[in-house]
């Protein structure tokens, strides 16, 4: 795969969207990384990588019906792809195969 994830937020983001149904709100993903990690990353952040995410096939957006309670305003969904999907796989192999070879005696 020539695309692959950037570091440690694209990854928690993606492997959270995971755990979510599909069609989750960028607001909803902030609420489920809070209670995930136990920190509540910045709105700009979430959309940025987002939409780097989107760019590699990773995600996929469509937007919602317009709701009144929003103004009117539509919402933007996300939801995880197969390609991103196989990404996490592939960073978890990369990770276990540098955890495997880790030894606390190291410094």
């Amino acid at each position: 795969m020539s695309e692959s994830l950037r570091g440690t937020f694209e990854t928690t983001l993606l492997a959270t969207m995971a755990t979510l149904p599909h069609g989750v709100s960028g607001l909803d993903l902030r609420r489920a990384l809070a209670e995930r990690t136990g920190r509540t990353p910045a709105v700009g952040a979430i959309y940025t990588v987002l939409q780097r995410l989107e760019a590699k096939a990773f995600v996929m957006s469509r937007v919602d019906e317009p709701r009144a309670v929003r103004g009117g305003r539509a919402r933007r969904l996300f939801s995880i792809t197969g390609a991103g999907v196989k990404a996490l796989e592939e960073f978890r192999k990369r990770a276990d195969i540098a955890w495997g070879t880790f030894s606390p005696e190291l410094r």
